[in-house]
């Protein structure tokens, strides 16, 4: 089978470098017509230049492909909605949105300023809202969409100094959970990315010897497939230096108690069987955690369901 986009249009945020550029390749070069945005500013956010998506964009053409520069800034709307407007007009439609336009401010808690923060906040979640929100019409409209959240190990696991950045990176599999079952049955999919690379964002903390191996390249290909016509849904996958694996978030069966046993001791004495991994369940809606809990409490009352 090979995974083919012609036909389609993609929109991909941070386009200038890195992650983005390849992504914004890997597109063009199976065929999709490519919205390259990049705000053009260093890896604080600060600065701007459009110079690096007009480069993108020469590569995509020198190779035969069509894309178009962009300089939006995710985190204004109104230059968000002019920049799917501007892709309709040329193109007519909308396919794929990769949301992966993001910035670093890391310090540790106690020593983080609320601007940066918040600011964090704003390009990766909020940006990621933003672009999705824009597009969303006009793919259920289509009947057709695939976005991609662009999440990281700093926010499924946690990483040292980077608080405002974890909370965004979780922030967008919320996003992803809720907008996969408001999209099923307008044919629009949402995925998850967790990529680890060697790009602006990661050179000064990852080893030397080690860097040239997390390439933007090889990261690239489990993009391409979450945005694919076959792509699996509401998936999180991992990609760096070659290997790809799917993280998925788990939750144990549980244990009921009854009322009079209600307390926190009851839970500490059960903490192990509470906590087996044995009894885990992947849950796809949060009315599946509301009906395991009902079943249980109905099951130990003797109440018919």
């Amino acid at each position: 089978m090979s995974i083919r986009f012609d036909g389609k249009v993609a929109i991909v945020t941070g386009a200038g470098n890195g992650l983005g550029r390849s992504h914004a390749l890997g597109l063009a070069a199976r065929g999709a017509k490519v919205v390259v945005n990049d705000l053009g500013g260093s890896v604080d956010g600060s600065g701007g230049s459009s110079d690096a998506a007009k480069a993108v964009v020469a590569e995509i053409e020198a190779a035969g492909g069509e894309a178009i520069a962009n300089g939006a800034n995710v985190t204004d709307m109104a230059q968000v909605e002019a920049m799917v407007a501007e892709a309709m007009a040329k193109w007519g439609r909308v396919d794929i949105l990769v949301n992966n336009a993001g910035v670093l401010r890391d310090k540790s808690f106690s020593n983080v300023e609320m601007t940066d923060f918040s600011f964090v906040l704003d390009v990766h979640l909020m940006g990621s809202v933003n672009c999705s929100k824009a597009v969303w019409n006009v793919m259920r409209e289509q009947g057709y969409g695939r976005i991609a959240m662009t999440t990281s190990s700093s926010g499924l696991y946690g990483n040292f100094g980077q608080t405002n950045y974890g909370a965004a990176k979780m922030g967008v599999i919320g996003l992803m959970n809720t907008l996969v079952i408001e999209g099923a049955k307008y044919g629009i999919k949402v995925n998850a990315l967790s990529p680890c690379a060697a790009t602006r964002m990661t050179e000064d903390i990852i080893p030397e010897n080690l860097l040239g191996l997390l390439t933007p390249e090889s990261v690239t290909p489990a993009l391409l497939y979450i945005v694919s016509e076959d792509s699996p849904n509401r998936t999180i996958i991992t990609a760096g230096a070659g290997t790809f694996a799917r993280t998925i978030v788990y939750e144990t069966g549980g244990k009921w108690f009854p009322e009079a046993e209600q307390t926190p001791e009851k839970i500490a004495e059960h903490w192990a069987e509470i906590s087996d991994p044995a009894t885990q369940i992947e849950y796809t809606s949060g009315n599946d955690q509301t009906t395991n809990m009902l079943t249980k409490a109905a099951n130990g009352l003797g109440i018919k369901l």
